[in-house]
């Protein structure tokens, strides 16, 4: 395809939901029927990397044929087991090794755009900005779901201030293609999204936020057992990733591992306090906050003392967390 037949815009989706330890599609499907449905979008591709031989995906192919669905192969973080951190951030350089489009847009499976996402993240991603999140609200009003959007997203709840940022979730930003070609070796391999911004700023580019590109979590039959080993599981991988950047600090992060609980607790209640919009909520899932912050910190504890994942295991973006 020629140059100047390229989309405006690539959407890179990364399959995150999984059953039973195996990554599915079942949150997917309506991701995908939110894309194509965008009022005002600029010319735009949908690239979904993912693992060979996934169920539902031979189904999915037939219902969006204009969708590039792409088997990625010889994954060096996946194990057949469950999906990791790196899985996941490998799946996303996949995808992002492919978009064409000038601006490159990273979400989640379970995650919904608002109809007018696409031509919002068109309209804000201008100069200075190199880089735009989003907002994230929550999309399934049950004290389960609260709980699990506030332990990741509550730091994204609108209102987010727009302008200049010192954080962005990987689950909803864009990000000029030039600007990630220009550090290409950073993401070339596996795509984590604070190693990607902070050498975007140490180039002197600036990370924005952008309340009106809103994407709403949308997580289907959440269980508590499940919730539980996930943000075991994903504290674990995230302290082990994070340890291996900065090994010399794994004994400091481990003996304050303890303390997480409280602090991220009484961070997120002085944010809760301070939105106001969904406060109410926040204090009726409270109790099962409290009990996911927990077990994070235990996963996270075992992640600094083993340097591993758990059984080379999941994670994922804890954004109210860091």
């Amino acid at each position: 395809m020629a140059e100047t037949d390229c989309p405006a815009l690539s959407v890179v989706v990364a399959i995150v939901s999984d059953t039973a330890g195996r990554p599915d599609t079942r949150h997917l499907a309506q991701c995908l029927a939110a894309l194509t449905r965008q009022r005002g979008a600029p010319g735009m591709e949908i690239i979904v990397p993912h693992l060979p031989g996934m169920a539902g995906i031979a189904a999915l192919c037939e219902e969006y044929p204009n969708v590039h669905f792409i088997e990625a192969q010889g994954l060096r973080t996946y194990t057949g087991r469950s999906g990791s951190r790196e899985h996941h951030d490998e799946l996303r350089a996949r995808g992002l090794a492919l978009a064409r489009g000038n601006i490159i847009a990273l979400i989640e499976d379970h995650g919904i755009p608002a109809p007018d996402w696409s031509a919002y993240i068109d309209a804000t991603l201008r100069p200075p900005f190199v880089a735009v999140g989003g907002a994230i609200e929550n999309g399934v009003d049950r004290p389960l779901n609260w709980a699990v959007y506030f332990c990741d997203f509550l730091r994204y709840q609108n209102p987010v201030p727009a302008g200049e940022s010192a954080f962005a979730s990987d689950a909803n930003i864009a990000y000029r293609r030039a600007a990630l070609e220009s550090i290409r070796p950073v993401w070339q391999e596996s795509f984590y999204e604070p190693a990607v911004n902070e050498a975007l700023r140490s180039r002197g580019e600036i990370v924005a936020l952008a309340p009106d590109v809103v994407l709403y979590q949308h997580r289907q039959g959440l269980r508590f057992g499940s919730a539980l080993k996930e943000r075991f599981v994903w504290g674990r991988s995230y302290a082990a990733l994070r340890g291996k950047l900065a090994p010399r600090r794994r004994l400091l992060w481990a003996l304050f591992s303890p303390a997480l609980p409280v602090l991220l607790l009484a961070r997120m209640t002085a944010m809760a306090w301070k939105k106001r919009r969904t406060l109410a909520p926040f204090l009726k899932a409270l109790p099962l906050t409290s009990v996911l912050l927990i077990t994070w910190a235990m996963g996270e504890l075992a992640g600094y003392v083993t340097g591993q994942s758990a059984r080379r295991g999941s994670a994922a973006t804890a954004d109210s967390a860091r």
